[in-house]
């Protein structure tokens, strides 16, 4: 007994560490986005070339999280978390020589940065799995919740920290004070962290990195759909769009991506209390339900367009509603992947979720600059109306399956 609670007590020690880890690299993130952003776009690039320098961070993340889940399913969640957090150090520092910045330089950097950030949230998520039994589907849900919840409320952090740090260090010094930041976390858990992430005797073929799961396979495809819904107008569009036609500064636009991130990642990591308010356990049905009042949302935010309303006014009220509803559906999808996901291996299963993940943001950012400018911020919005569209049918699909 007293092994097994002391075996419980170091793997929660270890799990505060890779969370720490998590978070930090998440702040740098969030920071690094909205530095690059608002940066370029003072240089003179267009929405479309803003959006090709996050390119190669897409999809090479489509790549790593293929990749890296094999990677820590043979040589152990320590050597991808690692890997990750050195990565994102050298790209901060390289991306901060600004005598050599070009679109090509960047879009190299960024790849960098997106391998690094699948990396360690692949490395993050997994983790879950190792350490919450099985049959705790409950306890399993709050912790993925309140993973993905603090994640996303410090990416937001991270999107006002980069556009204060622009406006009062500039672009140069913010990214060297976010690299020393990220190396003091990054050497503060090399200290702390056991032996929690090591390799396993289960050392899986590559072939094996593609699910037999029929669940997972659905609840990937769908995933893909859904982050495309929020990337084709959020990422690239909407910052464009309040610094060009409604004449916000760069740090007014900075906080205000970063209110919307936080209040998406509070309401993430509070949606157990809400499910357990009710009696009520998450599943592909309340994912199918959410998805519908997410795509209600946004015919809503149309239809007030068409009447004349103010595009502004809509677009931040619209976002408001889109982060409760979007952070819910999040939830549960962050959930039932770490649920379905096999327990030898289940870094593999998490990796090809994520991989269709950044397939979807891949795909919506792209859009979102191209979108933007040939068309404007409405049709950005009709896109996102229809990528909802499409991932209904593919997670109810998913209820037949359950």
């Amino acid at each position: 007994m007293l092994a097994a609670s002391n075996t419980v007590s170091q793997g929660i020690k270890d799990y505060i560490q890779i969370t720490l880890a998590y978070w930090g690299f998440t702040l740098t993130d969030g920071a690094l986005r909205m530095l690059v952003v608002l940066y370029f776009h003072t240089l003179g690039y267009s929405p479309i070339e803003v959006a090709m320098l996050f390119l190669f961070y897409e999809f090479f993340g489509i790549v790593t999280n293929l990749f890296g889940g094999w990677l820590g399913a043979r040589f152990g969640l320590k050597v991808t978390l690692f890997s990750g957090l050195l990565l994102q150090i050298s790209a901060l520092i390289l991306l901060a020589q600004t005598q050599w910045l070009s679109v090509v330089y960047v879009m190299i950097l960024q790849a960098a940065s997106g391998i690094a950030k699948d990396l360690n949230k692949m490395s993050a998520k997994t983790a879950i799995k190792q350490l919450v039994p099985s049959d705790e589907s409950s306890t399993l849900f709050k912790w993925v919740a309140l993973l993905t919840g603090s994640k996303n409320t410090l990416k937001g952090c991270g999107f006002f920290l980069g556009g204060f740090l622009l406006a009062l260090f500039g672009y140069q010094n913010s990214l060297y004070l976010l690299a020393a930041g990220l190396g003091l976390i990054t050497l503060l858990v090399a200290f702390q962290l056991k032996q929690s992430l090591e390799a396993k005797s289960f050392k899986p073929k590559f072939s094996q990195v593609f699910s037999s799961s029929k669940k997972v396979n659905l609840l990937s495809f769908a995933r893909c759909f859904l982050f495309a819904s929020r990337d084709v107008w959020f990422v690239v569009a909407l910052p464009v769009f309040l610094t060009m036609q409604a004449g916000w500064s760069s740090t007014a636009v900075g906080t205000m991506m970063a209110s919307w991130v936080i209040i998406y990642g509070v309401i993430q990591s509070t949606t157990p209390k809400v499910f357990k308010a009710f009696n009520k356990q998450a599943n592909a049905q309340s994912a199918v339900f959410s998805a519908l009042v997410l795509l209600a949302v946004l015919v809503v935010m149309l239809v007030a367009i068409s009447y004349g309303l103010s595009l502004v006014n809509v677009a931040i009220l619209g976002l408001i509603l889109f982060a409760v509803i979007f952070a819910i559906n999040s939830a549960i999808h962050s959930f039932l992947i770490v649920h379905y996901a096999r327990d030898e291996g289940a870094s593999m299963d998490v990796g090809l979720y994520y991989m269709a993940n950044a397939c979807g943001r891949l795909f919506g950012t792209v859009l979102s600059g191209l979108l933007f400018q040939q068309y404007g911020l409405a049709a950005c919005l009709i896109a996102s109306a229809l990528f909802v569209a499409i991932c209904i049918p593919i997670t109810a699909k998913l209820t037949q399956n359950s």
